[in-house]
């Protein structure tokens, strides 16, 4: 099939695009390979893909793409596909145990954070970013990935070192979840070998496995057949390419190598039903799998097309179910239906849906019959229409973000690519397929293809997952699933039917609005206006993104200036009014007008200060204004849509409290503050009785009716003089009545002293400890970049001693934060999970750290690599739109001149260890600390 020329959309894409839109696009083509990527075979099978690419700069992200993971382990392997993952940072052919965290934490590589990695099913993959300011960093990456690859020592003594950290984070995935999962999975998988091969393993392999089982893993599957490398960055594809050569090229396969085989999905050969319970469970569940198919990975054109039909009506379904969750009793919390990936080579289609408080048999109905509806009468030509302008609109901004786009992005595509055979034909071939085919996309077509797609009334597992009942409710039984199923295949369907809803927000734009002052501060680029209403912005053009606009605001107040006695209608106001929409539009409302367009605006009544947050892309800047201005003259009241937000959030809070990790942070809440009545703890059921829709309206409209004295900041793509007089127009005219506009000190102050105490909840021997230092400081930048300081130098510790050579943590560490906000505040809270049997020694060890920092202060050493860390991390988000929103909106709120950010590397370079030590003695006072910790019950611990 042939098929007509490209009609492109903008000069732009006309002129990028112009050689390939003189050539037909043939259904029957195979997908090219993306031009701007170099993929190659070594001799010895080992495959590469090399990108050059300037964002971030200075930094080449490198990937060891292994197809080795748990479903290829043997029996007495359970668990060692990422064991060897472990064993990649414990000793190798150029790096000794720890030496090589230490090495690239030198060089401004943090581990965890950068350095990482992760093991699946079927692959293993190692995440390696290198900054390339010096020569040998990227040598030395590639010596890295290249030990990675072939030269593992798994010395017993390091194997049996590690042993601690990986059962600890076996241990860290316990709980209802884990417990659930292990019933519900193989059933799900119709008894396949994945439901045996869960990647975390079996503890019992984990705590007696030999050496030699390990090596022989890593032997038979790390292998240069099953290998991709992965160089994507600031660097000369052909440099790269001769680095690949030179450390992979004279990697061996084995004489006689074991087949790498796929595990099978067997067909489902009888419908079924499974009920799962767990008196941790968070929430009820309801979740019907249909018959599980091979997934097929586009190869043609043709096959492109297909996935494109597929995630149109993807897309319509999706907001079909949505749809349904805006009603006064909706028949679920959420929920929807789609066909995805199941696991590697298969898929199927799947309904899901969170219960409310109607149970099973209305979320079942629902979710049968809106397939079924679909299925038998299809979509409305809008609802196609809606979805087309969405995804060309999305691969138009992904086509003009091209050369803005992280590296990271592009070894996560080449990465699917060799694991999975993901195409990657290239950004634009992809809109020009889009361009071309989209249109061509009939509703006939669309209808068909659900008609096909969507099951009736076949082979299916029905799963109810959820908690034990509480005295006086049920679950139900695995008949009881399979008759709500059936009874809701019988019930009689009628085509939907589609609202008219006007074409646009406002008919036009306010008039009246002015600019009555304008400065440059030329040392950041940034513009400042006042308008003639007294509104003040800010506005910081870039070209760190093509098409990205961000824009928020600020104000002092908040919940603060509202009583105790309204505390819930306060906190919730902006969140009810958010649930309700705007003029006479319901929030799904909202995105079928603004279908094609990329616009995002949320108002946030926060406890000091209240204002916007929103995005968009250039060209629909003047929609994010419009919703704006209608936030302060046109929310919409909707008594049905108010019932379904505070019925929704009771569904989810009534199990909340059931959650160890729940009780445990609200207990840490309660501890540090009392019973203030404005402790933001766990949400109940019974708080959201207290938020009334007039009064939490009347909250919001008190806040929002008037912008005097705020700020707006704009950062972005966007050009001053387009901009300007849309702000003058929207923002200009706002009202600016006499408001209060100073937040309200509330008294909420942390308890003094020493507070220790022990929560006793969950199942599982697992223990979580909490310390936290609060205290009062006059407050400065300086001061708080010392404190984070001490608290990065301190993770280094935590890593070293008590996961490295203790062995009794996975993860977990020291975060500080320090304000001047209502009044000059600091905080170091240390959170680390454990071993019941473990506590005492993990928090002796970790008050040891500290009086050590107290006492000698950081090495020089580590105190380099935290600064090295920051500056570099720094570099990277000076060109980032996001970064710069953040850094203005806290010179905003804290008085200061926002070219401080200059001055950022200088005051780092600035601290020394003698400061550090300081701080650390003035902020981890031993006489003023919240200690809480989290036991299993009293039944399955010793109490202390």
């Amino acid at each position: 099939m042939k098929l007509s020329k490209l009609r492109l959309i903008s000069g732009a894409v006309l002129l990028a695009c112009a050689c390939m839109a003189q050539a037909e696009i043939r259904l029957s083509d195979p997908l090219p390979l993306a031009p701007e990527v170099t993929v190659g075979k070594l001799p010895n099978g080992l495959t590469y893909y090399i990108k050059k690419n300037a964002r971030p700069a200075q930094k080449v992200e490198l990937r060891l793409v292994v197809k080795a993971g748990s479903i290829l382990e043997d029996d007495d392997q359970q668990g060692l596909a990422h064991f060897t993952e472990h064993m990649a940072f414990n000793g190798s052919t150029h790096f000794k145990r720890n030496e090589l965290i230490s090495y690239l934490q030198s060089i401004g590589v943090k581990f965890g954070a950068d350095l990482n990695a992760y093991t699946s099913f079927d692959e293993t993959v190692y995440v390696l970013p290198i900054p390339t300011n010096k020569k040998e960093n990227l040598e030395k990456g590639f010596l890295v990935l290249e030990d990675w690859a072939h030269g593992l020592k798994f010395n017993p003594a390091d194997i049996n070192s590690e042993r601690g950290i990986v059962l600890e984070e076996a241990r860290l995935g316990k709980g209802a979840s884990d417990r659930m999962n292990k019933v519900l999975y193989p059933k799900l998988l119709n008894g396949s070998r994945y439901a045996e091969r869960m990647p975390i393993g079996k503890e019992s392999v984990l705590k007696t496995f030999k050496p030699e089982a390990i090596k022989r893993f890593y032997k038979d599957w790390y292998r240069p057949d099953l290998m991709a490398v992965v160089v994507v960055g600031d660097v000369e594809p052909k440099q790269a390419e001769a680095m690949i050569r030179q450390h992979f090229g004279k990697l061996k396969n084995p004489a006689k190598p074991r087949p790498r085989l796929y595990a099978e999905v067997p067909q489902r050969s009888q419908t079924e039903a499974l009920v799962i319970t767990d008196k941790e469970a968070p929430d009820d569940t309801v979740f019907i799998r249909y018959p599980i198919r091979a997934a097929q990975e586009p190869v043609t054109i043709a096959d492109y097309r297909r996935q494109m039909i597929e995630n149109l009506y993807g897309q319509m379904l999706s907001a079909r179910m949505q749809e349904l969750t805006q009603q006064a009793n909706p028949p679920f919390i959420q929920g929807g239906s789609s066909m995805g990936k199941l696991v590697r080579g298969y898929e199927s289609f799947s309904a899901y849906a969170l219960l409310g408080k109607g149970g099973v048999q209305p979320a079942v109905d629902a979710l049968v019959q809106e397939d079924e509806r679909a299925r038998r009468f299809g979509f409305s030509q809008d609802e196609l229409d809606r979805a087309r302008k969405n995804m060309l609109r999305n691969y138009e901004r992904a086509y003009s973000e091209r050369d803005k786009s992280d590296s990271s992005g592009f070894v996560a595509e080449y990465s699917r690519n060799f694991l999975e055979q993901e195409a990657i034909p290239g950004i634009a071939n992809e809109l020009l397929y889009a361009q071309e085919l989209l249109p061509q996309v009939t509703l006939q077509e669309i209808n068909e293809t659900v008609a096909k797609v969507i099951p009736d009334q076949q082979k299916k597992l029905v799963v109810f997952m959820g908690a034990e009942p509480k005295a006086g409710a049920s679950v139900p039984t695995q008949q009881q699933l399979l008759d709500a199923v059936a009874k809701a295949e019988q019930q009689i369907i009628e085509p939907r039917t589609e609202k008219v809803l006007a074409s646009k927000l406002m008919d036009a734009p306010p008039a009246g609005g002015s600019i009555v002052s304008e400065k440059l501060n030329s040392a950041i680029g940034v513009t400042e206006l006042t308008l003639g209403n007294g509104v003040r912005v800010l506005l910081k053009p870039t070209d760190f993104k093509n098409d990205q606009v961000l824009m928020g605001s600020t104000r002092f107040g908040g919940q603060s200036l509202f009583g105790d006695a309204d505390i819930y209608n306060a906190r919730y106001a902006s969140a009810v009014v958010g649930s309700m929409g705007l003029k006479d539009l319901a929030p799904l409302d909202l995105q079928k007008v603004l279908a094609g367009k990329t616009v995002n605006v949320g108002a946030s009544l926060g406890e000091l200060s209240e204002g916007f947050g929103g995005s968009a892309s250039s060209a629909d800047v003047e929609a994010m204004l419009q919703l704006v201005y209608l936030y302060f003259h046109d929310v919409r009241k909707d008594a049905g849509l108010y019932q379904s937000f505070i019925g929704k959030q009771q569904d989810l809070a009534k199990n909340s409290m059931a959650q160890p990790e729940a009780v445990f942070y609200d207990a840490i809440q309660h501890a540090m503050f009392g019973d203030n009545p404005r402790v933001d703890g766990v949400p109940r059921v019974a708080d959201f009785d207290k938020v009334g829709l007039d009064r939490s309206l009347d909250i919001f409209r008190q806040r929002f009716s008037s912008a005097r004295d705020m700020t707006f900041i704009f950062t972005g793509s966007f050009e001053l003089d387009k901009i300007k007089p849309l702000i003058a127009s929207y923002l200009g005219t706002l009202p600016v009545a006499d408001v209060p506009h100073a937040y309200r000190d509330v008294g909420m102050r942390p308890v003094t002293g020493v507070v220790k105490k022990d929560i006793y909840m969950g199942s599982e021997p697992k223990s979580t400890i909490s310390i936290t230092f609060n205290g009062n400081v006059a407050y400065s930048d300086e001061q708080k970049l010392t404190l984070q300081a001490l608290g990065e130098v301190l993770n280094l510790k935590v890593i070293e001693v008590l996961r490295e050579k203790m062995s009794m943590i996975y993860g977990g560490g020291f975060e500080t934060s320090m304000g001047q906000h209502p009044y000059g505040h600091y905080s170091v809270a240390l959170n680390l999970p454990t071993g019941p049997e473990n506590v005492d020694k993990v928090i002796a060890a970790a008050f040891a750290e500290i009086n050590r920092m107290k006492t000698d202060g950081p090495s020089a050493a580590d105190l380099e690599k935290v600064k090295l860390n920051w500056i570099t991390r720094q570099q990277k988000s000076l060109r980032e739109n996001n970064y710069w929103m953040n850094q203005l909106m806290g010179s905003v709120t804290q008085g200061r001149d926002p070219a401080h950010i200059l001055r950022y590397e200088q005051r780092v370079r600035a601290l020394t260890p003698q400061a550090v030590k300081l701080a650390a003695q003035r902020y981890l006072d031993m006489h003023n600390y919240v200690q809480v910790v989290l036991y299993p019950e009293r039944k399955n611990v010793a109490a202390k």
